[in-house]
């Protein structure tokens, strides 16, 4: 015998002497959590929309986070990662002018050359390699120096320094340079995106540009980092995702929902839920693993993986349900919702889609071809 659904429930009434959340959490702690407990995360949230997307203050606010958010695989890795879902939450712009230098900061440490940052530092990550003309490292009076282009430069005329990836004769290698030297010009043609106006990416040009290596050849992609580095940027996907849900939560509470509507909040609830499983598992991983070494890349890369795929479903779901749910009207009078909209749809492009599950289909069968198990 077939069970009917549940009749849908009326919405209650809002409870008016209960703050609404700022700060995104990531645990599936089923209880609330204490005020006191995400009051950093409130803040943190607050600080960012303070800004208002202004480069200048949300540097300041770089630095500031640089010297109270925990680096990853020490411990905190999920408080870490709450941090960067604020953001998201909060202002994409501000997420995405803060994760680099944040970025930045861990890779030193990894290296263990945090003497290279400074105070007042702002720092970028430039990895990205386009078609064409390489960046290259050459050795010059007994340091390195570089030559070259290199495109996706964000915000290279507005930060202090750079961890940028150049070629060597025994492959790719990270350095560190002064974006201040002489030989750096930012050139390239204007950013015309509608998402993320603020955080322009250009091609950098260098021209005998002093470097100090940052780890060996093949370190920088080699080390367990790179693959959390990566799920931390899937977090600022989910706060963003979350600041979604919530707009539709309000829509739905606005009036009675129909069942279409109760179709799209459980839908969304139900992808965020799954994402904040995956971050939660794999930051457990993360910080079971102890000091940052190179045998626990495999690992690394095959659950960063998993969170990277789980959260760009989560979101793409999210922005689907919300667009559904609530038509029009917000996209075409909101602009702070706009905007957000615009904002992740370009940042979530920084994933490859098909291509970045496929990787992650590679990495699982030299895996289970190297031990001899079956991964699930």
């Amino acid at each position: 015998m077939s069970v009917p659904p549940p009749a849908p429930a009326a919405p209650r009434e809002a409870v008016r002497d209960k703050p609404a959340p700022l700060g995104v959490r990531l645990d599936v702690a089923a209880a609330p959590p204490q005020r006191a407990s995400v009051a950093p995360l409130d803040g943190t949230y607050t600080a960012a929309r303070s800004c208002q997307g202004d480069v200048a203050a949300l540097l300041d606010l770089a630095r500031e986070l640089g010297r109270t958010v925990p680096l990853p695989q020490r411990g905190k890795t999920l408080d870490r990662w709450q941090s960067l879902a604020t953001l998201g939450a909060a202002d994409l712009t501000a997420a995405r002018i803060i994760e680099p230098h944040l970025d930045a900061l861990a890779i030193l440490a990894d290296a263990g050359r945090e003497e290279l940052h400074t105070d007042g530092s702002t720092w970028g990550v430039y990895a990205a390699q386009g078609p064409g003309g390489q960046l290259l490292a050459t050795p010059a009076g007994g340091g390195w120096q570089l030559d070259g282009d290199k495109p996706w430069c964000s915000l290279a005329d507005s930060l202090s320094d750079a961890l940028i990836v150049a070629q060597t004769e025994n492959g790719s290698q990270l350095f560190a340079i002064d974006l201040h030297s002489e030989g750096v010009t930012v050139s390239g043609p204007p950013w015309t995106a509608l998402g993320l106006p603020q955080v322009p990416s250009r091609r950098l040009s260098l021209a005998g540009v002093p470097a100090v290596p940052v780890g060996g050849p093949g370190w920088y992609v080699q080390r367990p980092g790179f693959a959390w580095g990566g799920a931390g940027v899937a977090a600022i996907w989910q706060g963003a995702a979350t600041s979604l849900a919530r707009r539709l939560l309000q829509h739905c509470r606005s009036r009675k929902p129909d069942q279409i509507a109760l179709w799209h909040l459980g839908r969304a609830d139900q992808a965020l839920w799954a994402a904040r499983s995956v971050f939660q598992a794999a930051a457990a991983i993360a910080d079971s693993t102890g000091a940052p070494a190179a045998e626990g890349e495999g690992q690394a890369a095959i659950v960063a993986g998993r969170v990277r795929a789980t959260v760009v479903c989560t979101v793409e779901t999210v922005n689907s349900v919300a667009a559904h749910g609530m038509g029009p009207e917000p996209l075409a009078f909101e602009p702070e919702h706009a905007q957000r909209v615009a904002d992740l749809e370009l940042y979530l492009r920084q994933d490859h889609a098909e291509r970045s599950v496929a990787a992650h289909g590679a990495t699982i069968l030299a895996a289970a071809a190297e031990t001899g198990s079956v991964p699930w």
